[in-house]
């Protein structure tokens, strides 16, 4: 067996995005193996996915002992989740193995990822909006250092059918591309369930990732394109790089990365469909423009300036200056 030592230190690199924001696990390792390392997309997906059942259980685990995990959403996704990854992998086959199918998955894939990066896009959003209003002292509902309100979680109302949907949706989708366990249904989650805090939704989404990804993993060993070589440099490399990013997640400026995530995941999506490099760079600066006017427009609307550092602020309790990073109960994983 052929050990790939770059391919190895790429899965490095992005596991340690993985570690630090707990997405972009399948949405980065997977245009990586296709784009950079000429591996067929069935085959990226199938190793890919194997090779996540592997690593989910390591950063559920975390979250188990912190408590930070609804057990009830758990279960309701789960019962979406496992069947459809697996009749994911099932329809995968079913399409063949030619170059038209690969070039199927492979559109697939895109798809997936242009809308994990819109899902992230929205998570900066709403998170953006939180942080100006609690700037401008517009919003009234966040509870003062000691207050009881802002110690204890909000009592969560399970729905159970919208509930199995998302989960069924994402299971379908991460069945065939491998995209989405911690991008797409965790973005669904935050729509369906605003009141969970941070380290919940990824809590929650972790554990419920493992038995949709050992279910996805099981199909394409018996009916994907799994190869041994390609999951070994993916494991050799992720591991270490989790732990990595795990660590220094306390650390780093979640706010920062969590945009340069979504320009990756932007990145990666228009290379799945073969758009040029120039029609790419146009593309991503747009993003980019699109993202500062946004800033600058919810600032105003706050009351705010239109620019400005509100870091030297000394009225600003510096926990509030960076909410997704300061979420009770640890770093986001």
């Amino acid at each position: 067996m052929h050990f790939d030592y770059t391919m190895a230190f790429g899965a490095f690199l992005v596991a340690i995005v993985v570690g630090l924001t707990g997405m972009g696990g399948g949405a980065l390792m997977t245009p990586m193996l296709v784009t950079f390392f000429g591996v067929s997309p069935l085959t990226a997906v199938s190793s890919d996915l194997v090779a996540a059942a592997v690593m989910k259980p390591v950063g559920s685990a975390v979250h188990y002992r912190q408590g930070t995990i609804n057990m009830r959403l758990v279960g309701w996704l789960c019962v979406g989740s496992v069947p459809a990854a697996f009749c994911g992998v099932l329809v995968a086959e079913a399409l063949g193995d030619g170059d038209q199918v690969q070039d199927i998955i492979k559109k697939a894939m895109g798809v997936a990822l242009l809308i994990a990066a819109a899902g992230l896009a929205v998570r900066i959003y709403q998170a953006m909006v939180d942080r100006v209003a609690r700037h401008s002292g517009a919003d009234r509902r966040t509870a003062a250092p000691g207050d009881p309100a802002s110690v204890d979680a909000p009592e969560i109302r399970v729905k159970p059918i919208p509930t199995v949907l998302v989960g069924a949706v994402g299971g379908l989708v991460v069945g065939i591309t491998s995209v989405g366990s911690g991008s797409l249904i965790i973005v669904a989650l935050l729509a369906l369930y605003p009141a969970l805090k941070a380290n919940q939704l990824v809590g929650t989404d972790l554990l419920q990732a493992v038995p949709l990804v050992i279910s996805a993993a099981i199909g394409h060993l018996f009916f994907g394109d799994f190869k041994l070589e390609v999951t070994a440099a993916l494991l050799v490399g992720s591991l270490p790089g989790v732990y990595l990013g795990s660590r220094i997640s306390s650390r780093a400026p979640g706010g920062l990365i969590r945009r340069l995530l979504a320009l990756v995941l932007l990145a990666s999506a228009l290379k799945m469909f073969d758009l040029g490099p120039a029609a790419m760079a146009w593309t991503l600066l747009a993003a980019i423009a699109a993202g500062v006017a946004t800033w600058m427009t919810v600032r105003h609307r706050h009351g705010l300036p239109w620019v400005g550092l509100d870091r030297g602020r000394p009225d600003v309790d510096p926990a509030l200056r960076e909410p997704e990073e300061t979420s009770a109960g640890g770093p986001e994983r």
